[in-house]
C-alpha cells in the first residue's frame, strides 16, 4: 500500500471515529455520504489532462457531492421532516453508475460544490479570507472572526488573529477580503493540530460579543489554491469528536490558501 492511501485510510478511520461509525445504520450512512462526497471531489479535481471527465461530468459530480452533503446535513438534524430523504439520494445511483454517459438533467436544484485542490505541500501558511455564507438564524451574519491553531486540547500553538468586521454584505455573503499568516511553520505544528475559525457576533443588547459558528481545516487540508469547508455548530469542539453543521443549507466557508517556503 501506498504512502498516500495509507495516510487517507487513516484520516477516514479518524473521521469515521468522529462521526460513530460503528453504532448502527444511521451513523453508517451519515459517514458513508460524508466519505463518498469527499471522494467524488477528489475524483473530479484531477488535472485536466489525468481526469477522464469532461467540464459538464465534473459539475455533475460536484451537484452530486452537494446532495451527499445535504443528505449528512439532514441526518444531522433534530427536524422530523428530513429536507433531503433516502428515496432522494436513492435517485443518484443511475447518475452515478452511468456518469461517462449520463446526459439528461440532473434530478435535484443544487449548485455544484467548488472542488478542493490538490497540490504541493510547502511550508508556511497564508490565508486570504475571502468569503463566508451566513448559514444560521437568530443574531444575524457574524460581524468578524478569530483564526487560531490549537491542539487537541485547545491549548493554542500560535498567537489567536483577530479581523476587523466584516467588509461588506449582500445576500447570503459576508466578505472579509482579510490575509492571515500562521506564525509558525506548517511542518512544525503538533499532531493533531488543526487551523480553526471562529465567527463573532456582537449583541448590542447584551454588550457581548459570542461566537456564532466555527469551522476547522485539518493538516492534510492545507494546500495551495482555493477550499471550502463546513460550518458547524457552536461551542467550537478542538476535539473534533461531536460535529454539528450549523444549517441544513449548503453553505461553507470560502478560504484561498498560499504556502511561502523559506
Amino acid at each position: 500500500m501506498k504512502g498516500g492511501e495509507k495516510e487517507e485510510r487513516e484520516r477516514d478511520r479518524e473521521r469515521e471515529r468522529r462521526m460513530g461509525d460503528g453504532q448502527g445504520p444511521f451513523e453508517r450512512e451519515l459517514f458513508s455520504s460524508y466519505r463518498l462526497a469527499r471522494h467524488l471531489q477528489k475524483e473530479a479535481q484531477a488535472q485536466h489532462n489525468d481526469s477522464e471527465f469532461t467540464e459538464e461530468q465534473k459539475k455533475t459530480i460536484g451537484k452530486i457531492a452537494t446532495c451527499l452533503e445535504l443528505r449528512s446535513a439532514a441526518l444531522q438534524s433534530t427536524q422530523s421532516q428530513e429536507e433531503f430523504k433516502l428515496e432522494d439520494l436513492k435517485k443518484l445511483e443511475p447518475i452515478l453508475k452511468n456518469i461517462l454517459t449520463y446526459n439528461k438533467e440532473f434530478p435535484f436544484d443544487v449548485q455544484p460544490i467548488p472542488l478542493r485542490r490538490i497540490l504541493a505541500p510547502g511550508e508556511e501558511e497564508n490565508l486570504e479570507f475571502e468569503e463566508d455564507e451566513e448559514g444560521g438564524a437568530g443574531a444575524g451574519p457574524p460581524d468578524s472572526f478569530s483564526a487560531r491553531v490549537p491542539d487537541l486540547n485547545g491549548i493554542d500553538l500560535t498567537p489567536v488573529q483577530d479581523t476587523p468586521v466584516a467588509s461588506r454584505k449582500e445576500d447570503t455573503y459576508v466578505h472579509f477580503n482579510m490575509d492571515i499568516e500562521l506564525q509558525k511553520h506548517v511542518e512544525k505544528l503538533t499532531k493533531g493540530a488543526a487551523i480553526f475559525f471562529e465567527f463573532k457576533h456582537y449583541k448590542p443588547k447584551k454588550r457581548f460579543t459570542s461566537t456564532k459558528c466555527f469551522a476547522f481545516m485539518e493538516m492534510d487540508e492545507i494546500k495551495p489554491g482555493p477550499i471550502v469547508i463546513e460550518l458547524y455548530k457552536k461551542p467550537t469542539d478542538f476535539k473534533r469528536k461531536k460535529l454539528q453543521l450549523l444549517t441544513k443549507k449548503p453553505l461553507y466557508l470560502h478560504l484561498h490558501q498560499t504556502l511561502h517556503k523559506e
